[in-house]
């Protein structure tokens, strides 16, 4: 069964197939601004996040989800405070975490991964020990 949302953009219906709450139609869109973005860093190296939205105007909120989604990254980023980790609120240069919290999210999703697995595979053993089969002794003259 489709999954029929309105774009949190524009409020037109379409049918979500995961990722952003947002239409084909908006999503397009977003590829073409990260297309002009990517250009206009080519083109400009250095250039800051302001000068890059007054530019092509494109919203300095979206650039940072460029940002935060890895697909752009902050040069000379030292203190750059317009991107901070999501845990620890250390300053960073691309993505939602810095390398130590992301390292440790990665440990404990490994960890916890294990844990489920070893609880499904102890509850499968004793599934297999409880099932077992009995003989019904049906009278045939019931038939």
């Amino acid at each position: 069964m489709p999954d029929i949302r309105n774009c949190r953009r524009c409020g037109k219906m379409y049918n979500y197939i995961g990722g952003a709450p947002i239409c084909p139609v908006c999503k397009e869109q977003d590829e073409e601004d990260f297309k002009r973005v990517k250009e206009y860093i080519y083109n400009h190296p250095g250039a800051t996040i302001s000068e890059v939205s007054t530019e092509l105007e494109v919203s300095v909120e979206k650039i940072k989800t460029f940002l935060r989604d890895g697909r752009l990254e902050i040069v000379n980023g030292e203190g750059n405070m317009i991107l901070e980790c999501e845990v620890c609120g250390k300053s960073i240069r691309t993505g939602r975490f810095c390398d130590e919290c992301s390292k440790s999210l990665s440990k404990d999703f490994a960890s916890t991964a294990h844990d489920i697995s070893s609880t499904i595979s102890q509850q499968s053993e004793v599934q297999k020990k409880s099932i077992g089969m009995r003989y019904l002794n049906k009278d045939d003259k019931k038939r």
